[in-house]
């Protein structure tokens, strides 16, 4: 994952024809933390688990990202998705560097006191190198509200006093903001109309991978918006009706079976099939590396939007683009996350908290200006849209570092 994201940051460097220099500060992390965290289990052992948190760039502020709880966290993927969130904040333009953190755990293992005691324990691990001007996290993988909750709680231990604004992703009684459920699709599909507008396409058939917090709520808020939904699926598979689904019935469904599929009316397929349907939006919301050199050949919709974290590869971008199908990337598509966190952090910090549709009213026009400045520099370099997308971001740290005189 570390030499992908460098690959594509060095071709950006090399469109923009930065120096040596520049290059190397921007591709090296200003402080890798790492420390066991060694944990009382239920049954009165003792383990110990790995944990990360890599902070690459606070040249624009605080650095910010999730802390994800996964048995295949190591220092690689925590890196690569450090230097990830510094590009995905600035391309959102929201006043944060890049951070993430991370566990080597496998919470499906783990009793509740469990999770607890190892999210109390990485807040001590590294609660020094934390804080609202610091370093702010959130949820990621296999983290949530709860978890936030918990880690509030221990920061609050820490420090003597409550900062609600060291930590977003929050619930909303503890300073959490409304609209952040939705956040990441929401802001997906306000970046997709933008894109639809630029590539003439009305009335779109849409068709996504994924049901989960991502795929779910970016199907039940286009089916809303009257989109025609043909297909969706789960991790068992997906279903497929050409004149569309009803996105309600088929949540209902699921919740009822555990799965999209055997949904009446709809023809059951796989997660693959799923990808080389007949479409104009395809939504990959689910796993990274969907799209690849090995299949980007079939796709056959007009605009991807990566609503999931690496869904389509740097290559796979490039085979796409030869064949006019624009993949609006994660950085781009998915930051609606992260641009309500730093709505969270706002209202922390005033201690004024905003009503939902404001919140979705700021989210709309941060979502339309960062789609446009990404355009718009495709435009200018001639290069699909994750490669624009890198460019923009590396282009404004640069600039950032110049003026606070780093090279």
């Amino acid at each position: 994952m570390w030499q992908e994201a460098l690959a594509q940051f060095n071709e950006a460097a090399g469109i923009l024809k930065i120096s040596d220099r520049e290059k190397k500060l921007l591709s090296t992390p200003v402080r890798i933390l790492r420390k066991d965290l060694d944990i009382q289990m239920d049954d009165g052992s003792v383990k110990h688990f790995p944990a990360y948190r890599v902070q690459f760039n606070d040249w624009r502020g605080p650095y910010k990202g999730g802390i994800r709880f996964h048995p295949q966290v190591d220092l690689d993927e925590v890196q690569a998705l450090s230097f990830l969130m510094g590009l995905k904040n600035t391309v959102a333009d929201v006043p944060f560097g890049g951070g993430k953190g991370g566990v080597t755990c496998n919470p499906k293992e783990l009793s509740k006191n469990e999770l607890e005691k190892i999210s109390r324990a990485f807040v001590r691990a590294f609660a020094q190198n934390l804080g609202m001007s610091k370093d702010v996290p959130a949820p990621d993988v296999y983290t949530d509200s709860q978890t936030m909750a918990w880690m509030l709680d221990e920061f609050s231990h820490v420090r003597g006093y409550t900062e609600y604004g060291f930590i977003t992703g929050k619930p909303l009684e503890l300073g959490g903001s409304v609209g952040r459920d939705i956040a990441t699709s929401l802001g997906g599909i306000f970046v997709l109309e933008e894109a639809l507008k630029k590539y003439k396409i009305s009335k779109p058939k849409i068709v996504i991978q994924g049901a989960g917090n991502a795929g779910g709520n970016a199907a039940l808020l286009l089916a809303k918006k009257k989109y025609p939904i043909l297909a969706i699926s789960d991790s068992k598979g997906g279903i497929y009706n050409p004149k569309g689904l009803d996105v309600d019935k088929v949540f209902a469904h699921k919740k009822k079976t555990g799965t999209v599929q055997n949904y009446p009316g709809a023809k059951n397929i796989t997660n693959g099939e799923l990808l080389e349907l007949g479409c104009d939006v395809l939504v990959p919301a689910a796993l990274e590396n969907q799209i690849t050199d090995q299949n980007a050949d079939q796709i056959k919709a007009k605009i991807i939007l990566e609503l999931a974290n690496g869904p389509v590869t740097a290559q796979a971008r490039k085979i796409l683009f030869k064949r006019k199908i624009q993949s609006i990337p994660d950085i781009l598509a998915n930051s609606g996350g992260v641009t309500v966190s730093y709505f969270e952090w706002v209202q922390n910090r005033t201690g004024y908290y905003w009503k939902e549709d404001e919140v979705h009213a700021k989210l709309k026009e941060k979502m339309v200006q960062a789609f446009k400045n990404v355009y718009e520099m495709g435009q200018k370099y001639k290069v699909d849209l994750g490669m624009a997308a890198y460019v923009y971001a590396v282009e404004r740290l640069v600039q950032v570092g110049r003026l606070r005189g780093k090279f």
